[in-house]
């Protein structure tokens, strides 16, 4: 029993002396992969977020009906088209509730979709079929493309209300 015992502890040891051999490892690679990186080069922005020339977040802004709202945009090839839809003015959509956790409104024109499946939240704003806004006051989980996400949800949810809602999508610097 004490023989077994030890050559438990002995195997156990070892394995615990390979785990810590490969994570050591692993952070030098780490640490080296790092500094082949040249000082110039920017380190790249989180996933989902656009920046501006001063890596500042792209911003948009949502007026729903009377109630306005700034969005944090994506980073993919749908949000420059938007973004240049907009240059032009303001998108304006007429948006009808559904299933009660969503808004969704016809572009008139289709995107570039990079779908994916995710499970959207509260403030979401995604690209469905290619050219349907859908903003979210409640999660659903299904395939669509991140356009962006409302900062400050403080009466989002009532501005949203009930029904159908006229929804005017601009850039931060215009008028909404």
């Amino acid at each position: 029993m004490k023989k077994r015992r030890s050559v438990l502890m002995t195997v156990f040891l070892l394995f615990a002396l390979l785990l810590i051999a490969c994570g050591s490892r692993q952070q030098a690679f780490a640490e080296t992969a790092q500094t082949v990186v040249s000082p110039e080069e920017k380190p790249a922005q989180p996933e989902g977020v656009e920046t501006g020339e001063e890596d500042e977040p792209v911003k948009m802004k949502v007026t729903v009906g009377e109630t306005g709202f700034t969005a944090t945009l994506a980073d993919n090839e749908a949000v420059d088209a938007l973004v240049e839809m907009m240059e032009s003015g303001p998108v304006v959509l007429q948006m009808r509730d559904y299933a009660s956790f969503e808004k969704v409104g016809p572009l008139g024109k289709s995107l570039p979709a990079s779908n994916r499946q995710m499970t959207t939240q509260a403030g979401d704003i995604v690209l469905y079929q290619g050219d349907q806004i859908v903003m979210f006051y409640g999660t659903n989980s299904w395939s669509y493309t991140r356009i962006g996400h409302i900062d400050d949800l403080t009466g989002w949810e009532d501005a949203l209300g009930d029904g159908d809602v006229t929804v005017t999508f601009s850039m931060d610097n215009q008028a909404g």
